[in-house]
């Protein structure tokens, strides 16, 4: 069995024999000619399927094990996409943290289409076991949460909501398959914002579903044809690109993270730093060491009381303040007034994201300069 590191750069299944490119070109071609009247042709419009799409939706499926690997224009789409497998009447229970896109999503868009939601602490088993109706179809979810990064056990969601028949729907941007794959774990669909860390570099946006059965496969390509917000051949090269380099990314993710929160730590104006394995004795890293290889390059931190957020973020040199997570560059947000302003704020503070809260994604750059870039601005808080 071809192993994990290999799949990334050679997977997806490559049928391109005229020129001998070692890579799938990008085929700009938006209709397909059929050979006589009648013919079974494999592409006939771009919408529903084109090869430079398809090598990249083969080469996610490969690296999640899963059916089949759906590429979207972007996370939200494909986020939209997965809600869309339900239909009014339906009962879905959704982590009580969830992205402002998708809480909009949830609020602004399906409830007032007959979809039911219950925002459930997904950490707690008990609290999702009550939470089933006799209508509830699904668990959605995000396996680290942003911008707190708690983590749920997909082991024991999915085990809960396949007693009660209910799909277990499963976003693990922050992980990638490089460090966890949910479908090994129970879930039946695994959702990306690939526009994060599998494109990498802050250049394209891009969504992907990949499906555990083939029945399940066979509803979302229906509804990614229907719906029809798919993944250009331009971008689809860029996330194939960026994909080729996921682990070595990933890796240097990590370390860096790593070093700034010992810096962090010893910093006598930072009141607390959020990352899965700093607590040893936390659910949070009870579930890292049992399901996942890591738990990635996102950390956030509290400011003590009193000091200025928006003087630290706006005080940054090197490490950039713009939302999105996951590239090659650091970049630093504030979660309350960034991308989660669109929450309700006593409903953000019973989340926990106060207003002195930083969330930093954390680059590839040399970890010494991104600290030295911390320092300096600390010191003019």
């Amino acid at each position: 069995m071809t192993k994990f590191n290999t799949l990334l750069v050679r997977g997806g299944k490559p049928d391109d024999n005229h020129t001998g490119a070692v890579n799938v070109p990008i085929y700009n071609s938006s209709t397909y000619r059929y050979p006589k009247l009648g013919s079974d042709v494999r592409w006939d419009y771009e919408r529903s399927g084109n090869p430079t799409r398809d090598n990249v939706e083969n080469v996610c499926a490969e690296l999640e094990n899963g059916d089949r690997g759906f590429a979207f224009s972007s996370g939200m789409a494909a986020i939209h996409a997965a809600l869309s497998l339900f239909k009014p009447g339906d009962h879905i229970i959704i982590g009580d943290n969830i992205y402002g896109g998708t809480f909009r999503l949830v609020n602004d868009f399906l409830k007032p289409r007959g979809i039911k939601f219950s925002e459930v602490d997904t950490q707690n088993i008990q609290a999702l076991e009550e939470a089933f109706t006799p209508e509830t179809k699904a668990v959605y979810f995000e396996t680290v949460t942003n911008p707190l990064l708690k983590v749920s056990s997909v082991k024991q969601i999915s085990k809960v909501a396949h007693e009660h028949d209910a799909m277990v729907i499963v976003d693990n941007t922050f992980l990638t398959p490089y460090l966890q794959k949910p479908l090994d774990l129970g879930a039946d669909l695994v959702l990306h914002s690939a526009t994060k860390y599998l494109g990498g570099h802050s250049d394209m946006t891009a969504g992907i579903i990949v499906t555990r059965t083939k029945e399940l496969s066979d509803k979302v390509y229906t509804l990614q044809n229907s719906i029809g917000a798919i993944l250009a051949p331009q971008e689809a090269n860029l996330l194939r690109r960026g994909i080729q380099t996921l682990n070595l990314r990933m890796d240097r993710h990590i370390v860096n993270a790593k070093k700034i929160i010992k810096y962090l730590e010893r910093s006598d104006k930072v009141g607390r730093v959020y990352y899965p394995t700093v607590d040893k004795n936390s659910i949070d890293y009870a579930i890292i060491k049992d399901e996942a290889r890591g738990a990635g390059g996102v950390l956030s931190f509290e400011l003590k009381d009193g000091l200025d957020a928006a003087k630290f973020v706006n005080s940054l040199q090197l490490i950039i303040l713009a939302v999105s997570l996951g590239a090659a560059e650091s970049l630093v947000e504030v979660p309350a007034f960034m991308s989660h302003f669109e929450i309700p704020k006593p409903d953000r503070l019973a989340m926990g994201i106060k207003d002195e809260l930083i969330r930093l994604s954390v680059g590839l750059e040399d970890a010494d300069d991104l600290i030295a870039d911390l320092d300096q601005a600390f010191k003019k808080i």
